[in-house]
């Protein structure tokens, strides 16, 4: 049986709209403090030059120089100097940024930060965000950053020379920086990831996942599925209950119906050809499972 294999992650990037956004750098010395505002989206940061802290829901984390961090949650949190000293506001510094796009505070320049934001579509949120830990801190001295430190070195170039198109490529090298993060995250918490994320650091789950994100649209059967992984049906459906949380046919469901949402939200063609394109003979067998899944019909959901 001739499968094609897909790539999981990157059909869930695209899913749900993955953008970024640099914003302003921040130059900080000497003795200081920041409280943050909750951010609106993922928030991240990379420390270019120094060192520093960054305390997030109750957790200090040491950032030493070529270290980067993302908040997976809209949640409040310092950067510093050190533990003891007071935070101050960080909104009017921010506001206050000169004509070069940098922030300062403190005295002196021994410490440089670079940042940003990701945004996301609605069903991020359920479908990545929630699935990860509210930090995620990569150590710029790890030996598999070093791709992400080449992103790093590249955005400095960019914003640094100010070439044409410089903003846009950063923001692109930005994404970049994403993807290598959350491939660290993968080959570091591995299996212990809830969902498909858990699915793909599981060997025998993987190849199916695979497949059902190749050609989701398929007739799958178990047998299929477990063709795919050179594994027994039973092993199959323990292994993906175990791994994902569900069984491969309720997670191919819930997949074809996101991918039919996705249609349903850009307008994108009528029901009868939605329901062909994501595996259903039917505009009413994809009726009944969608509004089965999301509780409400693909008709009301397009209007709203």
């Amino acid at each position: 049986m001739s499968v094609q294999q897909a790539d999981p992650l990157e059909d869930v990037l695209a899913l749900v709209g993955t953008t970024s956004r640099l914003s302003t750098g921040l130059i900080a010395g000497g003795s200081w403090a920041l409280d943050f505002d909750p951010p609106p989206a993922v928030k991240f940061n990379a420390v270019r030059r120094g060192r520093c802290l960054l305390v997030a829901g109750g957790v200090t984390y040491p950032l030493e120089e070529g270290d980067c961090f993302l908040l997976t949650r809209s949640q409040r949190f310092v950067l510093a100097s050190a533990a003891e000293v007071t935070p101050q506001p960080a909104g009017p510094v921010f506001a206050a940024a000169g004509p070069d796009g940098l922030a300062r505070t403190g005295t002196g320049d021994d410490v440089f930060l670079l940042g940003g934001r990701f945004d996301f579509g609605a069903r991020a949120r359920e479908l990545l965000l929630d699935a990860l830990p509210p930090v995620l801190h990569v150590p710029g001295g790890a030996p598999a950053a070093a791709t992400l430190r080449w992103a790093l070195d590249q955005v400095d170039a960019e914003l640094r020379d100010r070439p044409i198109a410089s903003v846009l490529v950063a923001e692109h090298l930005a994404l970049i920086m994403l993807i290598h993060i959350l491939r660290l995250h993968l080959a570091t918490a591995g299996s212990a990831n809830p969902g498909w994320l858990g699915g793909l650091a599981d060997p025998v789950v993987a190849p199916a996942l695979r497949a059902l994100h190749a050609d989701p649209a398929r007739p799958w059967t178990v047998a299929d599925l477990a063709a795919v992984s050179t594994v027994s049906r039973s092993t199959l459906a323990a292994r993906f209950k175990q791994s994902v949380g569900q069984g491969p046919l309720d997670y191919l469901t819930g997949w074809r119906i996101e991918l039919a949402a996705a249609r349903l939200r850009r307008g994108d063609g009528t029901l009868a050809a939605i329901a062909h394109a994501v595996g259903y003979g039917s505009e009413s067998a994809l009726s009944t499972a969608f509004k089965r899944i999301t509780g409400t019909t693909p008709r009301d959901y397009r209007r709203s």
